[in-house]
């Protein structure tokens, strides 16, 4: 009889998945029954894996265990925790992509961390613009320009979570999570044996800082839509409305756009609601309107 292992999948190539489990990382293939009932098994899975070779460390994956959660994009389950990296510039920062990631985070219930980097080139003090917006919604904000120094801002945020590090191309995610493994971060053979850090990121991958703890690269991308979401959903995810919508003329059912009365839109013109956030707002609930029409 196979002996029986749980792990956790760290990284999937082609039809290969290498799981972590009891300190060992095994090189597995699934079994068949997963093609026949179509079921896909993604980086974060917690797996049950049938040992075929200890000393090969080859496996089975036999069993995906439940699932806390699953993201989409970048596609990965079992997530506690975004870290949302931006530049302040080189590239630019897309707000509306920003209040996206934010909308996708809190949907799954996971804590946020939203980190701007390259303050070295803020020649136009963008930054304090962006606290501006963003740190009155509760979420911690790191801004940097120095890995060294964004390394020792995160050491906190990290341990007891499996983060998902995720943002554009280009604005540090893969030097962030370089600098960590780096410095007193040790993952070993783990690192030799999936190649970590020998190209540009093109797929999602978990790197074990602990037994607790985990860090997932992401590649970048410059858009998101939201078109499985309701209008209803995306109003309830910009949390900064909460407190005024009992207060609308309309009540919950204001949608804060043309209504009379509206304390969103008074909150907006005496600047306590960022206009960027609002205006983020109204962008989406246009694109899943006219996503609708194109369905219907």
């Amino acid at each position: 009889m196979a002996d029986k292992k749980r792990g956790i999948i760290l990284k999937a190539i082609s039809s290969f998945y290498y799981v972590f489990s009891e300190n060992e990382l095994f090189e597995c293939k699934a079994k068949g029954i997963f093609k026949h009932r179509s079921k896909e098994i993604f980086v974060g899975d917690e797996v049950l894996i049938e040992v075929l070779d200890h000393g090969e460390r080859k496996a089975l994956i036999s069993e995906i265990l439940e699932r806390k959660n699953l993201l989409k994009r970048p596609p990965i389950a079992n997530i506690t925790q975004a870290i949302l990296v931006f530049a302040l510039k080189n590239p630019d920062p897309n707000l509306s992509l920003i209040d996206r990631f934010l909308v996708l985070a809190q949907r799954q219930g996971l804590h946020i961390l939203v980190v701007f980097n390259k303050e070295d080139l803020d020649t136009d003090n963008v930054a304090k613009e962006l606290r501006k917006n963003y740190e009155g919604l509760g979420y911690p904000i790191i801004v940097t320009a120095a890995s060294e120094r964004l390394n020792a801002d995160l050491k906190k945020y990290l341990f007891g979570h499996r983060s998902i590090v995720a943002g554009p191309s280009g604005v540090g995610k893969s030097t962030l999570i370089n600098s960590i493994i780096s410095s007193d971060l040790k993952t070993g053979e783990v690192s030799e044996r999936i190649g970590r850090g020998r190209h540009t990121t093109r797929f999602v991958e978990l790197i074990r800082i602990d037994e607790d703890s985990y860090i997932a690269d992401s590649p970048g991308f410059s858009s998101i839509d939201l078109f499985e979401l309701t209008e209803q959903e995306i109003k309830e995810e910009f949390t900064e409305f909460h407190q005024y919508d009992t207060k609308c003329k309309f009540g919950s059912r204001c949608m804060h756009e043309t209504e009379p009365d509206c304390k969103v839109k008074e909150a907006v013109q005496n600047e306590a609601i960022p206009a960027q956030r609002y205006k983020s707002y109204i962008q989406l609930l246009t694109e899943i309107r006219a996503n609708k029409r194109r369905m219907f």
